[in-house]
């Protein structure tokens, strides 16, 4: 088999924390479908998107940049959290859930981005 995003760590977990938003958000009420429930789905999607994306990419710098673009889905999805636990649409336990999540998607990705970083001596940002 060849090499495939799929074969990412930080790719999987980032799908895993895909899957959970969308059975989380299906009980977001019906006004929050155009809004909060679509921004939150697609920047969970991104997170993945971006990594696979990247991975392809025959430049380091331009694949740290997707993976870059992935943290910063990440850190979207985080508020998106926050921000559903205080509108009252996610209780405490599944808002500790997807935190949960994102945390681990955050250290695969980061682990990810220092080793392409330290591959091509540009781990200044990565440190």
């Amino acid at each position: 088999m060849s090499y495939s995003f799929e074969n990412i760590i930080a790719w999987q977990k980032a799908h895993q924390f895909t899957l959970e938003v969308y059975k989380q958000t299906r009980n977001f009420p019906q006004e929050e479908l155009y809004a909060l429930t679509s921004q939150f789905r697609r920047a969970a999607i991104s997170i993945e998107a971006n990594i696979a994306e990247g991975s392809k990419r025959l430049s380091q710098k331009a694949k740290l940049n997707f993976f870059n673009i992935s943290q910063g889905s990440l850190e979207e999805c985080r508020d998106y959290i926050i921000l559903s636990k205080d509108l009252g649409y996610l209780d405490e336990a599944n808002a500790l859930s997807l935190f949960e999540h994102i945390e681990i998607t955050s250290k695969f990705l980061n682990a990810y981005c220092k080793a392409v970083a330290n591959s091509t001596g540009i781990s200044d940002e990565y440190k």
